[in-house]
């Protein structure tokens, strides 16, 4: 796994070991930032049960002024750590080694431009973090929220905490789903892209 542009183009990135994480294969990752580069250089990149922090340190690659890591696993939040010391963005970031949902619940900010998850699948935690975010003041009607989840998982319940679907990539056993506020995606220059 390595960053595929930007400030550390090419560096690689450490992985935890183990069936609890999941890293996303560098392929979807260029996919994803390729639907994203309008939206870099950005503020606030939240990567959220993020892993070894691939996806995070590739938004700070790529521009993002801040970022929040939240990863509850202990060798994957050391793994995090040593990923972003290696890349030189230590100061940029913020890593929390707690609960998705309280972390969610934790962060103090303003806005967060895009806020990514690739939660364990079968965890049952799309739910609970989307409901978290629906009262985080930090996502406001021009912010971006994604999932990584199975090809074949629901989000109509993303209606009742007030987010729509603004557009879904899938791939071949996963999809990425992109969430913006119900009544602010009409609006958005994002709504025909994503």
């Amino acid at each position: 796994m390595r960053v595929i542009a930007g400030q550390a183009r090419s560096l690689p990135l450490k992985t935890p070991q183990g069936p609890d994480t999941r890293p996303t294969t560098d392929r979807i990752k260029e996919t994803l930032f390729n639907m994203l580069q309008t939206r870099f250089p950005c503020g606030l990149f939240i990567d959220l049960c993020s892993g070894s922090g691939a996806i995070g340190i590739e938004a700070l690659s790529r521009g993002a002024r801040r970022a929040y890591f939240v990863e509850n696993g202990r060798e994957a939040a050391s793994c995090i750590v040593e990923n972003l010391r290696f890349t030189k963005f230590t100061e940029r970031a913020v890593v929390l080694k707690q609960d998705v949902v309280n972390a969610v619940r934790f962060i103090r900010e303003k806005h967060a431009d895009i806020v990514f998850m690739d939660p364990p699948y079968q965890a049952g935690l799309e739910e609970p973090v989307l409901a978290a975010l629906s009262h985080a003041p930090y996502v406001g009607p021009d912010t971006l929220i994604i999932i990584e989840s199975e090809k074949d998982r629901d989000f109509s319940f993303a209606q009742e905490y007030g987010f729509a679907v603004t557009r879904e990539k899938v791939y071949k056993t996963n999809k990425h789903v992109f969430f913006m506020r119900k009544d602010s995606h009409e609006e958005s220059d994002l709504s025909g892209e994503l």
